[in-house]
């Protein structure tokens, strides 16, 4: 069945029989067992809710997993699945990493006996010479945020084999619409699904896909326990965003290819960083693994007081945190999404003050590029 299909009609599980197209939020906490040893297949909606089933179907199905998890952040799902890890186990990230991530990292999981070594995954030799006889797991982000680097999933993956590490790669900038992880190799997938798969920024949610039914066994039982689990109502509005996924990133993606070759042209930006940019490194691996670039891009401009005239000018562009939404938002990464980095490390990246991250939404191509000209002061 074809992918844009998969996000209209999902799984092909019924839940009534009112003939409704819309699914139904089953609001409720608990179910009733028809006799002593019975059940619906629904006891508790900790455990599982058919709302929340239904999307978590139509997500593994759009990832070619055996099954996906709902959560109710991003972060839950990092949260859960660090909790297949225990004390003393090693864990080799992508340098260019979700500032987020990076926190839970430091301040959660190193806390409870996890260690991590953090390496530019694009350089194979280099994260192989980071594994040890602890090291469990590989955790990439690929393209990177903000900096938009591009790590080989295919070739990781078959380190990670010759080793016996779990690979995770996190797919929120490109989706399943763009990019197929565990098709790859990777064992693990990760969403911020408040990002393109809800594609509204109306709601928050997370999600794990895995390749593996004995692996999925084990995050179902870790989060039944945990109880991060995403609420009937926003597994419903998620059901709703991921039926124009497609569209929305065909779109997004034709701007976000207007904008940055209208960014390279301003003197004032010094550098565009998008995968889709055929001088950019990653570009014949972007090809390779994926069906598109995105909509995500960074820049860089020529000074501090530019940048923060940026911000601050912006009319139609939203100065906001988070990403993927119909919305255009400009992000400033080294006060919002990595502000917990300390300062050098941000700076050995190119996380620095004149660095801003945008976000193409679904305006016109036309006013954004309008916007961001006067904003730089180029006029209305």
């Amino acid at each position: 069945m074809d992918f844009s299909t998969i996000c209209i009609h999902g799984s092909d599980k019924k839940y009534d029989s009112t003939g409704a197209i819309s699914v139904p939020i089953f609001q409720s906490a608990t179910f009733a067992h028809p006799a002593v040893g019975e059940s619906t297949g629904f006891d508790y909606s900790r455990a599982q809710n058919p709302t929340r089933e239904y999307l978590e179907e139509t997500v593994a199905r759009l990832e070619d997993g055996v099954a996906a998890l709902a959560f109710s952040s991003g972060m839950a799902a990092v949260t859960t699945l660090m909790e297949l890890f225990s004390p003393g186990d090693h864990i080799i990230a992508s340098d260019d990493l979700y500032g987020g991530s990076i926190r839970l990292f430091h301040h959660i999981s190193e806390k409870n006996g996890l260690s991590f070594d953090y390496v530019d995954t694009s350089d194979l030799d280099a994260l192989k010479g980071l594994i040890k006889a602890q090291t469990k797991a590989v955790f990439i982000e690929t393209p990177t945020n903000p900096m938009m680097h591009v790590t080989d999933i295919e070739a990781v993956a078959g380190l990670c084999r010759q080793h016996g590490l779990l690979l995770i790669v996190d797919n929120t900038f490109l989706t399943p619409y763009f990019q197929k992880p565990l098709l790859l190799g990777a064992d693990v997938v990760l969403h911020s699904g408040t990002k393109y798969l809800g594609g509204h920024n109306d709601t928050l949610a997370g999600f794990l896909v895995v390749s593996d039914a004995n692996l999925a066994e084990k995050l179902q039982f870790i989060s039944k326990t945990i109880g991060a689990c995403l609420s009937p109502f926003d597994s419903w509005l998620l059901i709703r965003g991921i039926k124009t996924l497609p569209l929305r990133l065909e779109r997004q993606q034709e701007t976000a290819i207007r904008i940055t070759n209208w960014l390279k042209q301003q003197a004032q930006v010094e550098a565009v960083y998008y995968p889709g940019l055929p001088e950019h490194p990653g570009y014949e691996i972007s090809r390779k693994q994926a069906s598109g670039f995105g909509a995500m891009l960074s820049f860089k401009v020529d000074s501090a007081e530019t940048a923060r005239k940026i911000l601050e000018r912006v009319r139609i562009i939203q100065y906001a945190e988070s990403l993927g939404g119909v919305e255009s938002l400009i992000t400033y990464p080294m006060l919002q999404t990595h502000a917990d980095i300390p300062e050098e490390e941000r700076t050995a990246k190119g996380i620095d003050d004149r660095l801003l991250r945008l976000s193409v939404g679904l305006e016109s191509a036309n006013d954004l590029i309008k916007d961001l000209s006067q904003a730089l002061g180029g006029g209305n």
